[in-house]
């Protein structure tokens, strides 16, 4: 088929994971389905995101259980070496960043795929502007409905100096050849952290800044506590509750002023979130304000008439499973197909350190501000028999938030040699909303790092 206006049942802009699936499904179902991408097919995700950032910290998991060995089983010198790490993230990740198999395996089921900008131009029409030279704009006039899956971009702050610099965001970090001698970092989040540990495994001086006043300031106090503590033996400079209030950049690399002094670094990585860009969307055209930070949606995802939203751009929490969740429900919806309205009191998120810090529901403080009468409870992963077998790198803690009036659970964290491995019991006890007094009378598998639960459930009093 030609890249020409045209009438089609849905138009899915933007093929991250969840629009891929939504696409991908409803071509199968035997629709029309025209997607529209401005990047790559796949999204963040397997580019940029969950898949290459693993791939890095598995390697770097590997050079500290190396370093293990000593005191535990004999004696092991490591020499960490990033080319095999590039490699494969070139090789078995991304193709060397192209998408020419995810593509094919959506037009493989007769979708149309058209690479350029879309934007809602006005109700049940999407006008592209495609990539190709001398190509006009197309239009797309969508019978049954539009979906929205356009993501987020890195969020790039406005540090006097900071812009022309060439500054890493999470992209070029992935892209990565070599490991920079030092490194700073911007931003004490998820992907801040998870990078900062890979490369100074990898033999980079990493120093990580935080305006609040703690590490994973999202999360539960006791989790950037934690994460503090291990990278400080690591060697990991950590600067909480210091703001960034410069950028300088020369043949040598980048200083950064502080309130309280100056990093320098031969790299920097901006790591301090995302953004969306509703009016690149055009979604003022089906009544949404363009100035929102997300897409209002209901329960099965629907943003305006014959509009359906997914994924980062709706605000819900910006994860591939949380994309993929969403695309099921959008689905069913175009489909006529019986569903499900979506919840969000039992999103699972997981921080992939050494150690692992996964969570579920509300923090502790969240709860309390809801006004809940909250009980809580802590079990050290070092004092359990798992976490004393394992001895080195046995580093975490599980907590648990109790609504003491209904006797559920509604909120945890799990930190630990595998910490979102854990997490997958306690995602299970939030959204069914277990009774504690049921899960205190399960049987734990000893010796389990999932067993610390049990502990936590003893004093949760």
């Amino acid at each position: 088929m030609t890249e020409r206006d045209r009438d089609v049942d849905v138009v899915v802009i933007g093929m991250g994971p969840g629009g891929e699936h939504v696409a991908g499904t409803l071509a199968r179902f035997g629709l029309v389905v025209a997607a529209v991408e401005d990047r790559l097919v796949g999204g963040e995700c397997p580019y940029f995101g969950c898949v290459p950032s693993k791939m890095m910290i598995r390697a770097a998991n590997l050079v500290m259980e190396g370093k293990r060995v000593n005191g535990m089983a004999g004696a092991a010198r490591v020499d960490p070496d990033w080319a095999p790490v590039a490699r494969r993230i070139r090789d078995e990740a991304t193709d060397d960043w192209d998408d020419k198999v995810a593509a094919d395996r959506f037009t493989g089921k007769g979708g149309i795929l058209i690479r350029g900008h879309g934007r809602i131009s006005a109700p049940g029409e999407v006008t592209v502007t495609p990539f190709r030279d001398g190509a006009g704009q197309v239009v797309l006039r969508a019978r049954r409905g539009i979906v929205i899956n356009t993501g987020t971009a890195p969020a790039v702050p406005p540090i006097p100096g900071l812009a022309g610099t060439p500054f890493w965001t999470n992209r070029e970090a992935v892209e990565a050849e070599r490991v920079p001698a030092s490194l700073v970092i911007l931003g004490g989040g998820a992907v801040g952290l998870e990078l900062g540990q890979v490369f100074a495994r990898f033999g980079s001086r990493v120093a990580v800044v935080e305006g609040a006043d703690r590490l994973l300031p999202m999360e539960e106090p006791e989790a950037g506590e934690l994460l503090a503590r291990v990278f400080g033996r690591e060697g990991i400079g950590v600067h909480t509750g210091q703001l960034a209030t410069g950028v300088g950049h020369n043949r040598s690399g980048f200083t950064v002023t502080l309130d309280g002094g100056e990093l320098t670094g031969e790299a920097l990585l901006v790591a301090t979130g995302r953004r969306t860009d509703l009016a690149a969307v055009g979604v003022g055209a089906v009544g949404i304000d363009e100035n929102l930070k997300a897409i209002p949606v209901d329960g099965r995802l629907r943003a305006a008439p014959g509009v359906w939203a997914l994924g980062d751009i709706t605000g819900k929490g910006a994860f591939t499973h949380m994309s993929m969740y969403q695309a099921g429900i959008v689905l069913a919806d175009i489909l006529g197909q019986p569903g499900f309205e979506a919840q969000y009191h039992a999103v699972p998120r997981v921080t992939f350190t050494d150690p692992e810090v996964g969570a579920v529901g509300l923090t502790e403080a969240q709860a309390r501000e809801e006004g809940l009468d909250v009980r809580v409870s802590t079990a050290q992963i070092p004092q359990s028999a798992r976490g004393w077998i394992h001895k080195a790198g046995n580093d975490g803690f599980i907590k648990l938030v109790e609504d003491a009036g209904a006797g559920v659970l509604i909120g945890a964290t799990s930190a630990g040699p595998a910490g979102g491995e854990v997490l997958g019991a306690l995602v299970m006890a939030v959204h069914a909303r277990v009774p504690v007094r049921s899960m205190r009378q399960m049987i734990y598998a000893y010796p389990t790092f999932h067993r610390a639960i049990e502990d936590a459930l003893a004093v949760l009093e």
